[in-house]
């Protein structure tokens, strides 16, 4: 009987953490501006970023992250084993200093994931990032899930799966 009761209690509180969690996530949710041209964002290696073009076979996961943000600093290894599975990541790196200063600091970590610098944070504005780590999965030129704060890659895999099957 204590264990019958022990699992009713823990679906029950697993139901309500995925509410709060699936709320928190809508109230913070960013906004993918309608007139987003990331044609014109350049990588910290100089190549040009066309999301509309390289989300039209496969979802693609934009991470936005900072260099001050302690939870990125758990998440950023996730974000590269997601990119080691095969998965199209992009890094917005905001307010996270000029190109000379990032550059290095990427290079010293061995961060090799394309990186867009949003140094005055005019992305994340337009984008209405409000939270460090942001997720945001577009396929098609669309943003169809987004999530933020700490995630797993089985979470981050999940929503791909999501787009994957029903987008």
């Amino acid at each position: 009987m204590r264990i019958k009761k022990w699992l009713k209690e823990l679906v029950l509180f697993s139901v309500i953490a995925l509410m709060v969690i699936g709320a928190i996530d809508w109230w913070r949710a960013p906004t993918m501006p309608e007139d987003m041209d990331f044609s014109q964002q350049m990588t910290l290696s100089g190549q040009p970023i066309d999301l509309q073009q390289l989300s039209q076979d496969r979802p693609v996961v934009i991470y936005f992250w900072a260099t001050w943000c302690g939870v990125c600093k758990l998440t950023t290894p996730m974000v590269r084993g997601l990119a080691n599975d095969n998965v199209q990541v992009v890094t917005v790196a905001l307010r996270s200093g000029a190109d000379s200063q990032l550059a290095p600091a990427l290079e010293k970590t061995g961060f090799t994931l394309p990186t867009i610098n949003d140094e005055d944070g005019i992305i994340s504005d337009n984008w209405g990032i409000g939270v460090t780590p942001t997720f945001a999965i577009i396929y098609k030129g669309n943003m169809v899930h987004s999530t933020t704060g700490w995630t797993s890659a089985w979470g981050i895999k999940f929503r791909l799966w999501l787009t994957e099957k029903f987008s």
